[in-house]
């Protein structure tokens, strides 16, 4: 398939409209894009010694360790509410299920 017909099929399922100018002109760049990007697939990396490129999975949420008791501030949080009922957010209905 021709570049530019590949720009206007990828155009078409993205709903956009374009010109044959900028068909043509997404059809090079793509064709510099795709050389770049296998430039790069032929390089070799090495992850050094006993390394097979997988990073390890490690938990980055410190422990809980003094948590609060639950309701500790509660009252302080809800005292700031405009309105309230309980110790729920009172607000204006928007929604009505008529």
């Amino acid at each position: 398939m021709k570049g530019t017909e590949e720009v206007a099929r990828l155009a078409a399922l993205a709903r956009l409209s374009i010109g044959g100018e900028e068909q043509e002109r997404f059809a090079k760049e793509f064709e510099s894009i795709i050389a770049y990007v296998d430039t790069l697939s032929g390089l070799s990396v090495d992850l050094g010694e006993g390394r097979d490129g997988a990073v390890p999975a490690t938990n980055v949420f410190r422990a809980d360790e003094h948590p609060y008791p639950a309701g500790a501030f509660t009252e302080a949080i809800t005292a700031q509410f405009p309105k309230r009922e309980g110790d729920s957010l009172a607000v204006k209905q928007i929604i009505s299920h008529d």
